[in-house]
């Protein structure tokens, strides 16, 4: 990808998602993934396609395991009522 490509890239991820804190990162050295970040956090890549002429852009996203909110404890069983089942 081209700078352009990433500003622009970058500016309708900023407007779509409503946050100045998304950027798109311009790779080191030539062949290496575009990154997509969140202040300094890297939360996917971002690559250009291009099929019969027309010009996409895909982003993965990553989500690890460990950054993830603890999951719900599971609810206490309601307690038992009264009376006959239902027929």
């Amino acid at each position: 990808m081209t700078k352009t490509d990433i500003d622009r890239v970058q500016a309708y991820l900023r407007r779509i998602l409503g946050s100045d804190r998304i950027n798109v990162v311009e790779p080191p050295r030539a062949g290496l993934s575009v990154e997509i970040a969140v202040n300094d956090e890297v939360i996917g890549t971002v690559h250009r396609d291009t099929d019969d002429g027309e010009i996409s852009y895909s982003v993965h996203l990553t989500i690890l395991e460990e950054d993830l909110p603890p999951p719900p404890k599971p609810a206490a069983a309601a307690p038992a009522r009264g009376g006959r089942p239902a027929r």
